[in-house]
């Protein structure tokens, strides 16, 4: 099932909801713990599909040439203004917590990020969930924080979250359509290594020890997808 993954990351976020408001006397101590855990976590996934790479050279061209296109792009920046265009059609700027606050709130860190997209991208193309599961780990203790201070409104970010990805899990699986299986295979198999560096960056900055603008690593997949056609075309795989 394509969408195995995005299920669960939208449920997980619903139920994280409703323990949050349970348990709405977390201590920040325990906050700060918890995201140090996840963070480590997350750092072991992304290690673990970063090493899985036949050919790192190829990881380490479109992390550069990605990371260049990105910079130049200010991705990091528009999604932010995207963000903050969200804040002001729903009008966030209420009590802190409010419905929309919440909403805007979890939203934007469930729906922005690197790791949702890999994520779902592997999904659609080899119906692999681990990537999407990890990640509605990571949403459901989020939103369990989240939601013992800026209320139910979090749980409704699932929406947004199962639109989103589902809708890039199902892009995907067009792409197997057009591009023959062994070019497709080391696509995978690459595009989730590059993916795996991107998730460590993610982890390091859960964690506090960086603050590395991972959306602008993003195009790294796109330019995995060109190395790979140039690759297969002139018989160099």
């Amino acid at each position: 099932m394509v969408l195995l993954g995005t299920l669960i990351n939208a449920v997980l976020i619903i139920v994280g909801t409703i323990l949050g408001r349970a348990l709405r006397n977390i201590s920040e101590k325990m906050k700060e713990t918890v995201m140090y855990v996840i963070g480590l976590s997350v750092i072991v996934l992304g290690l673990d599909m970063g090493l899985g790479s036949q050919n790192f050279v190829i990881v380490i061209i479109s992390l550069v040439l990605g990371t260049v296109i990105g910079e130049w792009a200010n991705l990091e920046g528009k999604l932010n203004d995207f963000g903050h265009w969200i804040e002001r059609i729903l009008g966030a700027k209420e009590s802190k917590g409010s419905l929309a606050q919440g909403f805007v709130t979890a939203t934007l860190i469930f729906v922005i990020g690197a790791m949702g997209i890999i994520g779902a991208m592997e999904s659609g193309l080899s119906n692999e969930h681990g990537v999407l599961i990890s990640k509605g780990i990571i949403d459901g203790f989020t939103s369990i924080i989240l939601a013992s201070t800026l209320g139910f409104g979090v749980m409704l970010a699932a929406i947004p979250v199962f639109v989103y990805q589902g809708l890039i899990a199902l892009f995907a699986t067009q792409i197997s359509l057009a591009i023959p299986a062994d070019a497709l295979d080391m696509f995978i198999l690459e595009m989730s290594a590059t993916g795996g560096v991107m998730i460590v960056a993610i982890g390091l900055n859960l964690m506090g020890v960086t603050k590395i603008r991972v959306a602008n690593l993003l195009p790294g997949i796109i330019v995995v997808g060109v190395v790979v056609s140039v690759m297969y075309n002139f018989n160099l795989m």
